[in-house]
């Protein structure tokens, strides 16, 4: 889409839940309001607002966290209550436009373009929204609004908690260019290191850069995306998410001899790629699917049907296995290419709970997730893996 095309007007909202997990938390429980709520285990995966300004962030352990806020309470995850909340409030969003885009439990963008004969302006649109899902659920939501998804998603971040900011066309540079660069969607740790060891420390000083300088420190990609965002060149428009069908990964091997422990460790890598889309995406799966292509190119596909839908990466992990342990003979002797797998049979938020209920291996996949999520998909990796070319194609959609 060429610049002229995109939208001219501040029509995109980003609306985005406060501190979603404990606001449920202290909405369902009136002596929890007011006071620093911690949700999680040994891992902190929501915090209060009152707990944050102690100084508590996700993720960190639980020992730290009450080192810094010793009065502090902590409650265990309710992933069902999480997941209702949630419905409620898309529900209400859906009144105020047709076009609406979950980007996960809590946070999703609207387009406001067209609806003003009927709901008012973008900014009276996310007034009465923020009343309606307070009114409604009981939760407060904050709404950025601007020309941009992108831009939307950094103003909600600028106006949290319980706020509204507006961003116009004419002031978009103005708001965005003194901001940090950590500001920019892709910019992590990693990223962040190089860029302010050139000393690149706001968002105008990106967008000052020459494209091909960023592409010479980040890499092509990277460095495209990150000049045309600091520039706020967004061409996206907001849009519904078709509902997937099954959510898979694939990794390309060389050939040569490959033991059943390294099959499985790779295995391992892929659910680990690919369940954490599943859980933030408030879905489950029944059924798990292994491909492998062998030596001579010629392919086989076999599933597993679980007992009950299911959010868990272990029990993936182990039908995953199951399903390999046959085709070793098969392996052994032609060779192996590509390994891939795919969940499906996909349930809608069916058993969200387990991705923070229970001992054991739920509440480490819910840990893990938000390890992942403030530092990167590769902050934890399997021990089994480390030191080796992962080699991944990136992660592939099947709908």
């Amino acid at each position: 889409m060429a610049d002229s095309d995109q939208i001219s007007s501040a029509t995109v909202l980003h609306a985005d839940l406060d501190a979603f997990f404990a606001s449920v938390e202290q909405r369902d429980n009136p002596a929890l309001r007011g006071k620093p709520v911690l949700v999680g285990g040994g891992i902190v995966t929501a915090a209060s607002y009152e707990a944050k300004s102690r100084g508590v962030s996700t993720p960190m352990s639980l020992n730290q966290a009450r080192a810094i806020c010793p009065d502090a309470i902590v409650v265990s995850p309710r992933g069902d209550a999480y997941s209702a909340a949630s419905k409620e409030v898309m529900a209400v969003l859906e009144e105020f436009s047709p076009t609406v885009e979950k980007i996960s439990i809590d946070e999703a963008f609207l387009d406001g373009a067209g609806m003003e004969h009927i709901h008012g302006t973008p900014r009276e649109i996310a007034q009465k929204i923020r009343a309606a899902v307070l009114e409604r659920t009981g939760l407060r939501i904050t709404i950025g609004v601007a020309r941009t998804k992108f831009l939307a998603k950094v103003a909600s971040g600028a106006a949290k908690p319980d706020g509204l900011l507006v961003v116009e066309p004419e002031g978009e540079l103005d708001f965005l260019h003194p901001l940090p660069i950590e500001a920019v969607w892709g910019v992590g740790k990693v990223t962040s290191k190089k860029l302010r060891a050139r000393g690149v420390k706001t968002v105008g000083d990106i967008a000052a850069l020459k494209e091909d300088t960023l592409c010479t420190i980040l890499g092509k990609a990277q460095g495209h995306r990150l000049h045309a965002l600091a520039n706020n060149q967004d061409p996206r428009r907001v849009a519904p998410r078709e509902r997937r069908k099954s959510i898979g990964a694939q990794r390309a091997i060389s050939k040569q001899p490959r033991t059943r422990a390294e099959l499985e460790a790779i295995l391992d890598s892929l659910v680990d790629r690919v369940t954490p889309r599943l859980r933030r995406a408030g879905r489950s799966s029944r059924t798990v699917v292994l491909s492998v292509r062998f030596g001579d190119f010629s392919r086989i596909t076999r599933s597993r049907t679980l007992p009950a839908p299911s959010t868990s990466s272990a029990e993936f992990r182990a039908a995953l296995r199951a399903l390999l342990a046959p085709e070793m003979e098969q392996i052994h002797e032609l060779g192996i290419t590509l390994i891939g797998i795919a969940l499906a049979n996909l349930d809608d938020g069916a058993q969200l709970e387990l991705a923070f209920d229970g001992p054991g291996g739920h509440e480490i996949d819910a840990t893990v997730d938000a390890v992942k999520e403030r530092f990167g998909k590769d902050a934890i990796r399997r021990g089994a893996m480390v030191g080796k070319d992962q080699g991944f194609a990136a992660p592939q959609v099947e709908d």
